[in-house]
């Protein structure tokens, strides 16, 4: 039988592709690190190192198979694993990174994903496209966000080799304050998600509207504290940040169980729990 590898948002998380912020250092990629060198403020690594530690250890408490890339001197920002590219059934899909500093992560993590045994099914070669900007909304239908990191000649072209297998990818565009689509729109359970509503297009919402999603409101402000980061283990249970009060709450409300995380200084960066873990394999 043939391998399935991801080809859902919410199934049994078996196995991530994480990287240990070792070489961490803040960058002025996004508005959220901006307005902490504004306040002079550094990457504090050893908070950075002992936090993802914990995340990783989470995964681990809860079934979840971690692979641990070898991070590489002067990628700053290698930690944040979603964004090289995206998993689908058949494979990845390697994207094609948008801001300078971290084009030379393509080549790292292409390398580790063939160490792993994943085929890479698609690429971009044209344009932007990252993976913190890609969605399941059901096994064959695809959102992707058009905001700071994807853009439309990248998600045609990713859009094109999808085609061929199947896929229907549509396009969310949102304002380029919100960086990736997973800031603002994050599915964490079967038909549950949380959002900005004011982040994101009417007609969006009106399609989770008519798949009939229960949507957890965050609100613009949110979207800077990560309050929709968070990553579906599946089987009812969410990764989240302890911080995160008000949408853990209301997850708990809904019968999820919620495994928290302390993350402070490594969200500074701009990411968080989504943005950190790349997944390999989600039960279909």
């Amino acid at each position: 039988m043939k391998k399935k590898w991801v080809c859902n948002s919410t199934g049994v998380l078996k196995r991530v592709l994480l990287c240990p912020p070792t070489y961490f250092e803040f960058e002025p990629i996004n508005v959220i690190t901006e307005s902490w060198l504004e306040k002079g403020e550094k990457a504090n690594k050893e908070a950075c190192m002992r936090e993802h530690a914990d995340l990783v250890q989470a995964y681990k408490e809860n079934g979840v198979e971690v692979e641990i890339m070898d991070p590489k001197p002067g990628l700053t920002y290698e930690v944040f694993a979603r964004d090289f590219g995206a998993c689908v059934a058949e494979g990845f899909i390697m994207g094609n990174f948008r801001e300078p500093c971290r084009k030379p992560e393509t080549a790292e993590y292409e390398a580790k994903m063939k160490e792993l045994g994943v085929p890479c099914i698609a690429r971009c070669t044209a344009g932007a496209f990252e993976g913190g900007d890609f969605w399941f909304l059901d096994d064959y239908t695809l959102a992707c966000g058009i905001i700071a990191r994807t853009d439309w000649d990248g998600f045609e072209n990713v859009r094109r080799q999808l085609h061929e297998y199947g896929y229907e990818m549509i396009p969310v565009p949102c304002l380029r304050q919100n960086l990736h689509l997973d800031m603002c729109f994050n599915i964490v359970a079967e038909r549950v998600a949380v959002v900005c509503k004011e982040a994101l297009p009417y007609n969006f919402l009106k399609m989770l509207e008519k798949r009939r999603f229960t949507l957890i409101d965050v609100p613009q402000e949110g979207v800077f504290k990560h309050y929709c980061n968070i990553q579906a283990l599946g089987n009812g249970k969410v990764l989240t940040f302890t911080n995160n009060k008000d949408v853990n709450a209301q997850l708990r409300a809904l019968g999820l169980e919620v495994v928290t995380v302390d993350l402070v200084e490594i969200l500074k960066g701009g990411g968080g729990p989504h943005c950190m873990t790349f997944p390999i394999e989600r039960e279909p």
